[in-house]
């Protein structure tokens, strides 16, 4: 095993955290809800919305960028074009001050750094069987994770230090217009960027095609993913997880993406009680991803996956039902566990099943399979807020779609490393 080039492809995982974390659950999103949007509900309702949006970009783009790339060679061109554009987009977010005005500008600049975000993710993804060794997939996957969430603490940290809890703002900051919450988008942009340059520097990848240009690139990747949708039925094991992970994953998304404007709406957390709500999450999913990894290559990534989805489902619906702000926060820290290992091993299994000259193909469509009707979950829950204007029962939409893709994720036949 090249240890140099695990650790800068693990430490991807690190740079990217920034956006889920900073952007997406923990802070932009309850500042957006809570002093750019009108008011909470409404709020919440366009923030889903707009996730449907980018979801649906991502399940037409990924598998089509997925199938090229295959056919064109080398990842990592794709990679680093995607990771400065979603850097740039979410150190943009700082235009996004406490007004109405600013809510498209900042819904489409949040929009765009999702697309980049997710499609990075299909290219990177698609480099793990290439630098594991077969029988150290699952722990790798799971390091990677563990380290996504390592920088995601660290970077909840710095803004708490910096820019939450200092006052007078530090950097003379203007806290009257929030330039203290806006300026986390910006260390978020330069977080993604400084630390994804080590495996731009560190981590090998494959050889260009010779003689392909990116026009036939193009061609021929299209006419590959036309094929292998034709014929996908032939991949039975693969397609039934697909589906699964379709269902469950949409519950996860849906749960990262409100988690934070819930809490601040149920329980009236303040920005700072979030910061630190997130700060203690990224803890246990920190320690829940690391512990996991050697249980995945010992029983096999689906009783990983089947563990943790299950686990999450049943602590999810008792937080929808508890009063108690203490009690919320002792259920977060144990979904924090069940985080990292749902997510690492679904990468873990898709890295053992997809055919090998398919393999960035098939992380286009795992991608899809995670936004195909990702759109679906936070449209349902925007909705139910909208008709109900009650976000517990808006979150509760988010349990059906775990329970039905653990039931499917059942029949999975899955051969041992």
């Amino acid at each position: 095993m090249n240890r140099k080039a695990v650790l800068g492809w693990c430490l991807y995982d690190w740079a990217n955290s920034a956006f889920p974390t900073l952007i997406s659950t923990f802070v932009f999103a309850t500042y957006f809800t809570q002093a750019v949007a009108e008011n909470p509900e409404k709020g919440a309702s366009q923030w889903g919305y707009a996730t449907s949006a980018a979801a649906l970009a991502i399940a037409v783009l990924a598998p089509v960028l997925g199938a090229i790339a295959d056919r064109a060679g080398p990842r990592k061109p794709w990679l680093l074009a995607l990771t400065l554009c979603g850097a740039g987009a979410t150190a943009a977010l700082w235009i996004a001050t406490p007004d109405p005005s600013a809510v498209q500008s900042a819904l489409t600049l949040m929009v765009l750094g999702t697309i980049c975000f997710e499609l990075g993710m299909v290219f990177y993804n698609a480099m793990l069987p290439e630098i594991a060794p077969e029988n150290m997939t699952g722990r790798v996957s799971g390091w990677g994770w563990g380290l996504g969430y390592g920088g995601g603490l660290a970077a909840l940290v710095l803004c708490l230090v910096l820019f939450v809890q200092p006052d007078p703002a530090l950097f003379g900051l203007d806290k009257e217009t929030s330039e203290h919450i806006r300026a986390i988008p910006v260390l978020a942009g330069l977080w993604m960027a400084v630390f994804a340059l080590p495996i731009f520097l560190w981590t090998p990848d494959r050889p260009g095609n010779a003689g392909v240009g990116y026009g036939e690139a193009v061609r021929d990747g299209l006419r590959t993913l036309w094929k292998t949708l034709r014929t996908i039925r032939q991949y039975g094991t693969v397609l039934r997880f697909l589906i699964a992970r379709m269902l469950y994953i949409d519950g996860l998304n849906t749960l990262f993406a409100f988690g934070g404007i819930f809490a601040a709406a149920a329980f009236g957390m303040t920005g700072e009680e979030v910061l630190l709500f997130g700060i203690s999450l990224n803890v246990t999913a920190g320690i829940g991803a690391a512990a996991f990894a050697f249980l995945d290559d010992r029983w096999g990534p689906k009783p990983v996956i089947a563990i943790s989805v299950g686990a999450i489902a049943l602590i999810g619906l008792a937080m929808l039902v508890v009063e108690d702000k203490a009690v919320f926060w002792g259920l977060g820290l144990g979904i924090g566990l069940f985080l990292g290992p749902s997510q690492a091993a679904s990468r873990s299994l898709m890295a053992r099943i997809a055919p090998e000259a398919l393999r960035t193909e098939f992380f286009g469509l795992y991608a899809l399979s995670g936004k195909a009707t990702a759109f679906l979950g936070p449209a349902l829950l925007a909705f139910v807020i909208d008709q109900t204007a009650s976000q517990r029962l808006g979150m509760a939409t988010i349990l059906p779609f775990l329970a039905v893709g653990l039931l499917l994720l059942w029949g999975v036949k899955v051969k041992r490393a």
